[in-house]
This record gives C-alpha cells, sequence and structure tokens, in this order.
C-alpha cells in the first residue's frame, strides 16, 4: 500500500500541532536560505568581484523566476502521480536534491564566466558562458517548482480552514528567519580577509583587466555553497517527513480545491482584469511588486562597490532587512491593521517605504554604513506592513466562490514581476553605469526610480474600492470562470 493512502477515515484525523507547523516551516527557512545565495552572494559576485554588466547579470539570474508557469504543471503532476508512494513528499525532497546540486553548479559557471571576463572580455564565448548561466538558472527554477508547489499543495490537504491562516503565517514567517539565519551563517563563513578588496570602479564592458582573485573566491565561496545546500536539503527533509501519511486530507477534499498551482496564465490575466476594480488592484500589484523588488539584485553590489564592504559584509544586509520584515508582519496585524484598515496601512507602508530609498540614497552619499544598514531595517518595517496590508486587502477583493482562482492568479502574476523587478532592477543598473562616473549615482538612479514607482502605486490605491468590487466585481468573474468551464 502506497504512503498517501493511508489515511484515516473523514473526520477522525488529527489536527496539526503548533511543534510541527514550526517544523513545516523548516522547509521555507531554507527556501529562505537560498535565496539569499542566489540574489545574495551570485549576484554580488558577478557584478562587484567578476565586472559582468549588472543588466546581463539581473536576466540571468532572473531567469529562474520566469519559468514559474511550470508551476501549472507540477502542481497537477503531484496531484495525479505519487512519487516515491507520495503525493507531495516525493516531489518536494526530489526538487530539494536538484535546486541544492544546481546552486552549486551555478556557481561553478560563474567561475567560468569571470575567467571568460578576465581573460578575453566580451567575446562569443562569454556570452555563451552568460547564456548557459541563464539555462542553469533556468533549470532552478524548475527544480525550485518542483519542489515549492508540492509543498504548498501540502499545507492545503493536512490543514483546515480553522487553522491554515496560523500554518500559513508561521511558515512565511520562517521564510525570513531563513534570510536572517542564513545571512549571519553564510557571513562567518566568508569571513576570511583574502577576499576583501577594493570595488570594481570600471564600468567599460570591454575591460579584460584581471580584477579579482578567483582561486582566492573560489577557496572561500565553494565551501558556502556546499554546506548551506546541504543543510537546506537536510531542512526539507526534516520539515516533511511522515507529515503526509499523518495529516493529509488529499483524497477526501482533492476534487474540490483549486490552488494556485493550477491557475494557468492566461487564465489569471483574464480573473485579474474582468473588472474596473480587479485591474487596477492588479496593476496596483505589478508596479508594487516591481518597485518593491527592484533592489533585490543590486543590494549587495551597492554595498560592495559604494561602501567598499567585504562579502561577508554586504550578506548581513539581509539580516537586517529581514528582522525589519518579521517585526513589520507581526506589529501591522496586531497593532496597526485593526486601527488603520488594509487600504491606510498599506498607503502608508508604501510611502514608508519610499522614504526609506531616499534613506539609502543618502546612505550612498555619504558612504554611512550604519544608515546603510538603518534604512534597509526600517525598509524591512515598511515591507511587513505592506505585506500585511495588500495581503488583506487582496482577500476583500476576492470573491468567496473563485477564492482560489483569484488567489492563484495574484501568486503566479507576482512570480513573473518579482522576475521582472529583477531584470530592471540590473538594467536600471546599467543604464545609471553608462550615464555616470560615479557608482553612487548609477544606483541611486535605481533607488530613486524604486521610490517614484511607490508613490505612483500609492496613486492607483487610491482608486481601489471594497464596495465597487463586492457590487460589480464578483459577476464579473463569475462569468469569466463560467466561460472557462464551458469552454
Amino acid at each position: 500500500m502506497n504512503a498517501s493512502t493511508l489515511s484515516h477515515p473523514p473526520g477522525t484525523l488529527p489536527k496539526l500541532k503548533l511543534l510541527t507547523m514550526f517544523r513545516l516551516g523548516l522547509f521555507q527557512m531554507g527556501l529562505g536560505i537560498m535565496s539569499l545565495l542566489t540574489l545574495g552572494v551570485l549576484n554580488r559576485l558577478l557584478i562587484d568581484e567578476l565586472a559582468v554588466l549588472p543588466g546581463i547579470a539581473a536576466a540571468a539570474i532572473a531567469t529562474y523566476q520566469f519559468v514559474s508557469p511550470v508551476r501549472v504543471w507540477f502542481g497537477q503532476l503531484s496531484d495525479s502521480k505519487r512519487l516515491f508512494g507520495y503525493h507531495r513528499t516525493g516531489y518536494v525532497w526530489l526538487g530539494a536534491i536538484f535546486f541544492t546540486v544546481i546552486a552549486f553548479l551555478a556557481l561553478q559557471v560563474v567561475w567560468q564566466l569571470g575567467w571568460s571576463v578576465q581573460n578575453n572580455g566580451w567575446t562569443t564565448v562569454t556570452y555563451l558562458w552568460t547564456g548557459l548561466l541563464a539555462i542553469v538558472f533556468g533549470f532552478y527554477g524548475l527544480a525550485l517548482s518542483a519542489s515549492s508547489v508540492p509543498f504548498a499543495a501540502l499545507l492545503v490537504d493536512v490543514s483546515d480552514e480553522d487553522n491554515r491562516s496560523q500554518l500559513v503565517g508561521i511558515v512565511w514567517s520562517m521564510l525570513m528567519v531563513g534570510i536572517v539565519v542564513g545571512a549571519i551563517v553564510s557571513s562567518k563563513l566568508l569571513d576570511t580577509p583574502n577576499i576583501c578588496g577594493a570595488a570594481i570602479l570600471s564600468y567599460d564592458p570591454n575591460q579584460v583587466t584581471k580584477n579579482a582573485n578567483i582561486p582566492q573566491l573560489q577557496q572561500a565561496i565553494n565551501p558556502v555553497f556546499v554546506i548551506m545546500p546541504a543543510i537546506v536539503l537536510l531542512f526539507s527533509i526534516l520539515a516533511t517527513f511522515g507529515v503526509e501519511t499523518k495529516y493529509s486530507r488529499f483524497s477526501s477534499r482533492s476534487q474540490y480545491i483549486e490552488r494556485e498551482d493550477q491557475i494557468t496564465l492566461g487564465r489569471a490575466l483574464k480573473v485579474l482584469t474582468a473588472s474596473r476594480q480587479t485591474g487596477f488592484f492588479f496593476t496596483f500589484l505589478l508596479l508594487l511588486t516591481i518597485s518593491l523588488f527592484m533592489q533585490d539584485a543590486i543590494m549587495e553590489p551597492y554595498g560592495g562597490e559604494v561602501f567598499g564592504m567585504c562579502i561577508a559584509q554586504t550578506t548581513q544586509l539581509n539580516a537586517f532587512f529581514g528582522m525589519g520584515t518579521l517585526i513589520g508582519i507581526a506589529t501591522t496585524g496586531f497593532l496597526v491593521l485593526p486601527k488603520l484598515g488594509n487600504q491606510r496601512t498599506t498607503k502608508w507602508g508604501c510611502l514608508v517605504a519610499a522614504t526609506c530609498f531616499s534613506v539609502l540614497i543618502l546612505a550612498g552619499f555619504l558612504e554611512n554604513q550604519t544608515l546603510l544598514k538603518s534604512g534597509l531595517l526600517l525598509f524591512g518595517l515598511a515591507s511587513g506592513m505592506i505585506t500585511a496590508g495588500a495581503t488583506s486587502l487582496m482577500l476583500d477583493l476576492t470573491a468567496a466562490e473563485t477564492a482560489g482562482t483569484f488567489i492563484g492568479a495574484w501568486g503566479l502574476a507576482q512570480a513573473m514581476s518579482r522576475g521582472l523587478a529583477t531584470v530592471l532592477g540590473g538594467a536600471f543598473l546599467s543604464l545609471g553605469k553608462f550615464l555616470f562616473v560615479s557608482p553612487f549615482l548609477a544606483y541611486g538612479l535605481v533607488f530613486a526610480l524604486q521610490s517614484v514607482g511607490l508613490v505612483c502605486a500609492v496613486l492607483l490605491l487610491n482608486r481601489i474600492s471594497v464596495r465597487e468590487f463586492k457590487a460589480n466585481a464578483q459577476a464579473a468573474i463569475a462569468s469569466i470562470m463560467e466561460g472557462d468551464l464551458g469552454s
């Protein structure tokens, strides 16, 4: 008998205990660590130490986000085909094995790209290594989807309506804990004096001078990409071991549940533009996501080029943002949302975040690391406010009968927006380096555009009306759904 078929009769399944919820959160904690390695360490290496143009580096890394529509297939596959006797757990484990191994392989391609830039400049061979890096990150995204989508489905399978929000809250918080812990541990592993040097000051794409000692970098960084992914793989196994067998309600209700991983991109766009209000909210989320996350691919290089920080020090920057986000979400949920409501909370979060980018620019002008860290902590607090407020607003702008479809559409659109944000961050940094001699001004251009984007998001937010949505949008979404079912 397969493990996933060892289910209890309906109504007799045990409830998830708090300890099990935190154990499940270990998987998300691992994803936080992997995010730190890819968006933190690798992009810093590419842009600062190896002198790869920011737009090219960001585009290669962002490939893993642009394969997110494949989540549809992995979600449906885990519904219909068991792996190692499980509907979810087998996919989580196999995907985790692949994305941890691929992260190490991506680093090896990064070294080859760095050697090619140093020895040959931007020749055909260099561009081929860049293309290979993009392909490797595409496979990384596939492996990540193969693991994370069945895990998200598992969270639905093992929870009920009365404890699902608690489970999701704990698991999401563990993602930020992973970023904080990963930043601290990685910075300790990378705290090697021989890889702290002067920042790259030349932005000439034809530069062929050897700017970094790659063998020294390899000696310091390769072990990190062995130790940390091994810990993440262990977390993935510990998080899910035995949970599906004991708690899964999949067999009794799978045919009635519609989740994010079942939503195609075309259907997502239909639902998100079904009415004026859903269109406003979709545009708001698109602009908000891009404006918030454009700095993902440039923050560590900012610390290196403008502040002269070592790789270990720039990795620690993630801890300040992560701690701020955790505090922001917790305090907003208990103190701010009940008083201001979701729309005003989101608005003030956006305005505070826009102000934070001014602080980050000022920190660069003064080359003040303390101000930079304070700005990131405050930006984390603002992001926490925005997350809590926008999520609550999203739930208000969801028709109950199509909740799974709408939330799924939001999730898919947000994933694509994150990829676009990474690319745009690198592209605007490349533009800034072309326009300005000072690295401070190049990075300042990106932060200024993010601030403007958040102010524009607030203007869109002011046009969103929950009352109008409840009056008109539900019927529009229902007609979309009926049309899809009839086609």
